[in-house]
């Protein structure tokens, strides 16, 4: 099996916590490090709980601290939803394990300039560490395959009327992703709402009986809270994972090749992801939008990949 080489952009986050879990055992694919931006929590809370992953799940993996700002804004946080550590819910042992001393960006520029060409970017925050890394050295974007991100909507948002939260923190890194000529998939809203993790499909995966399934089960049940209290979701939708759950089988989605700018000029819309899906404009397409999930198929997927950590707590 070809596996398929990756590196993680994320900002962990329950959902991202779950993609990390997938991405780090699945055979197909080759996580070659991990790099973390701020976005659901501050950079400090969000690379603690990258190691806390990996040193849970005794996962081998590199882990690099990235941009702890957006480019030109503020950054805001997802507090609401993934609580003051920005991974509530588990109890995890004392952390040892240590984040990498080289920037993320630098990380992500070395790999890329080495590489046949042959790595996917998957960002599941913010892409700001993207941005950054496209900007120091532009010659690493003929280096990217493709970038698989989570984030956008051709419907309605998240964080406002308009936007989805990874895109509405770093508009303008989105920006300079989206407009960079690069092979495009996004995952965003019209199809990570349609993923809902009901308590039958936590007791699903609970059953599993190990300990991957267990921090599912953990991280679930506090996110489905939050997610209860914020929008009035009764089982939450697991964004993030679908990125991987693309890499493992492309079947999972359906998308339409159109045309997507971001708004990273205006107030009331700011963030938005205009997704073209009409040709309405007549411009040429440059993203593949998901349009549509094969629920079904992703929880099997996501189960699979619980599976492979073994039946031993």
């Amino acid at each position: 099996m070809e596996r398929t080489k990756i590196i993680l952009d994320c900002d962990p986050g329950h959902d991202d916590a779950v993609a990390i879990m997938m991405a780090a055992k699945h055979p197909s694919i080759e996580l070659l490090g991990i790099t973390v931006v701020s976005g659901n929590q501050t950079l400090q809370k969000t690379v603690t709980n990258a190691l806390h992953i990996c040193q849970h799940l005794n996962l081998d993996v590199t882990v690099y601290a990235g941009s702890p700002t957006p480019l030109i804004k503020d950054p805001i946080y997802a507090e609401f939803i993934h609580g003051k550590s920005g991974l509530d819910g588990p109890v995890f042992e004392p952390l040892t394990k240590k984040v990498e001393p080289m920037h993320a960006v630098s990380f992500i520029i070395r790999t890329l300039m080495r590489s046949e060409g042959d790595i996917t970017m998957v960002t599941t925050g913010p892409m700001t560490n993207l941005a950054l890394a496209m900007r120091l050295e532009p010659r690493i974007v003929k280096k990217i395959k493709q970038v698989v991100l989570m984030g956008g909507s051709a419907g309605s948002g998240n964080i406002t009327p308009a936007a989805e939260f990874n895109i509405f923190v770093d508009a303008d890194a989105a920006q300079i992703v989206f407009k960079s000529g690069l092979p495009i998939v996004m995952c965003g809203l019209d199809v990570t709402r349609k993923v809902r993790c009901y308590q039958e499909i936590i007791d699903r995966m609970d059953k599993l009986g190990n300990k991957a399934s267990t921090l599912f089960k953990d991280m679930m049940e506090f996110y489905n809270e939050t997610q209860l209290a914020s929008f009035g979701w009764v089982g939450g939708p697991l964004h993030d994972p679908l990125t991987i759950a693309y890499l493992i089988d492309n079947s999972v989605i359906e998308t339409s090749y159109c045309n997507v700018s971001v708004d990273n000029k205006s107030d009331v819309s700011y963030g938005r992801t205009n997704c073209d899906l009409i040709n309405f404009m007549k411009k040429e397409p440059n993203v593949h939008v998901a349009i549509d999930v094969n629920v079904d198929l992703f929880w099997d997927i996501i189960e699979s990949c619980l599976a492979l950590y073994g039946t031993e707590n």
